[in-house]
């Protein structure tokens, strides 16, 4: 079956960034000129999705706001005949259907995709994008899950190489190379020590899952934090005999939920927006001269 729509679990507070996300969603930072969730959704419609639903929170109303229409903004851009910046604003409105649900309670993320279960159809599969990481791929990363997706009918998790200094801070995969770009999986390490880890290939937060992972969800236990997660979905999902696939994401990957990878997305951004990229580089080479 197509895959059509996509769940965006966007509840989280983003207290890494704290005091910019006092008053904002962290999934509204902006790399240069658009806020890093545009990016995500920006991938989503490249790679075919046509409905898209927010799994949000008492203090994201802005994302509401950024996805919807503002005809007083509109018609203020009519009347100055600023016909680039009125097209922009209405693209944003226009590339999806968008629909907009709470999660009631930080239960964790397998709780806040179940909440987009009234949106879904019982036997359709669904992206999952999480708003921290943006890639920048020549064909979209979730496009590149739904291909493999069509080849083997399973579950299919997005993985990256992090290196192996840096699996203890991610959900490690385990598996067998199938081909050059995918693992069939036989199971997951949360966060290992360096010398323990069975790959450096970690789950960075786009997923495509089936009507049998939103079964387990309905039914999985909370883990010792007292959180439904999706991860834990997986896991059981695998016990029980049946296939996960991994996809080895040909991008390049910024985890805008770190300053640091945050700032290397605005520079990568940045030297190349046709607006400010001359600019932005004479700046750069003058502060590291």
């Amino acid at each position: 079956m197509k895959i059509r729509k996509a769940i965006l679990p966007v509840a989280g507070m983003g207290t890494r960034f704290l005091p910019a996300t006092k008053a904002q969603p962290k999934e509204m930072l902006t790399i240069v000129d658009k806020p890093v969730i545009q990016y995500v959704v920006e991938e989503a419609v490249a790679s075919g999705i046509e409905e898209i639903i927010f799994v949000t929170s008492l203090t994201k109303r802005a994302i509401e706001d950024h996805f919807d229409r503002n005809f007083e903004l509109e018609t203020r851009l009519k009347e100055k005949g600023k016909k680039d910046e009125l097209d922009n604003l209405r693209r944003i409105s226009n590339m999806a259907k968008f629909a907009f649900v709470r999660q009631q309670a930080p239960l964790g993320d397998g709780h806040a995709i179940l909440a987009a279960l009234p949106f879904v159809d019982a036997h359709e599969p669904v992206a999952i994008l999480f708003g921290d990481d943006i890639f920048d791929a020549r064909i979209p990363v979730t496009a590149q899950l739904i291909d493999a997706y069509e080849k083997y009918h399973d579950p299919i998790i997005a993985l990256c190489d992090v290196g192996k200094k840096n699996v203890s801070s991610y959900g490690i995969a385990s598996g067998t190379m199938t081909s050059k770009a995918v693992m069939e999986l036989d199971g997951f390490v949360e966060k290992p020590k360096m010398e323990d880890a069975p790959s450096s290939l970690a789950a960075v937060g786009r997923y495509i899952i089936t009507p049998e992972i939103m079964e387990i969800l309905k039914t999985q236990k909370p883990g010792k934090d007292g959180e439904i997660r999706l991860a834990d979905a997986f896991i059981t999902h695998l016990t029980k005999g049946a296939a996960i696939y991994g996809r080895i994401a040909d991008a390049t990957r910024y985890d805008c939920g770190n300053k640091v990878q945050f700032l290397l997305a605005s520079m990568a951004y940045g030297l190349r927006h046709p607006q400010v990229a001359p600019e932005f580089k004479k700046g750069l080479k003058k502060l590291l001269s």
